[in-house]
């Protein structure tokens, strides 16, 4: 391994002041001895930390597929997917009609959707909620 002025791994000892050597501390005047530049600022990573699990708010486009009752027509449509629209997260919601039955209804969100929400938003638009995959 070479040492010197231009090969200093930070292994030499850095002497300043009135003990150090004529010529530095890594002796000879040829300018490039690392202790006489400033060491540079240590960097700080806040994006990730070693062994730490990687954290998200948003885990992609959730798929819900719920089944509601009741639905019969365009107004329907509307009313439930106004309702559904307000949960949070929620980005889109596309209504399979079947009038008399159960309808299907597809809700795509960026979160998975909190059940009791679901739930309220059906129940406030007046219909009811079947099953959900």
């Amino acid at each position: 391994m070479t040492t010197g002025p231009l090969h200093d791994l930070g292994l030499t000892e850095k002497r300043t002041g009135f003990d150090a050597p004529s010529g530095g501390c890594c002796g000879g005047g040829s300018g490039g001895c690392a202790c006489s530049q400033a060491a540079p600022a240590p960097t700080v990573r806040a994006d990730t930390v070693t062994g730490a699990p990687r954290a998200s708010v948003s885990v992609g486009p959730v798929t819900s597929v719920l089944g509601i009752t009741g639905m019969t027509s365009g107004r329907c449509i509307a009313t439930v997917m106004n309702e559904l629209e307000t949960i949070q997260g929620v980005e889109s919601v596309d209504v399979l009609l079947n009038k008399g039955g159960v309808s299907r209804v597809t809700v795509t969100s960026a979160l998975v959707l909190d059940p009791d929400a679901v739930n309220t938003a059906v129940d406030e638009a007046g219909y009811d909620l079947v099953d959900a995959e």
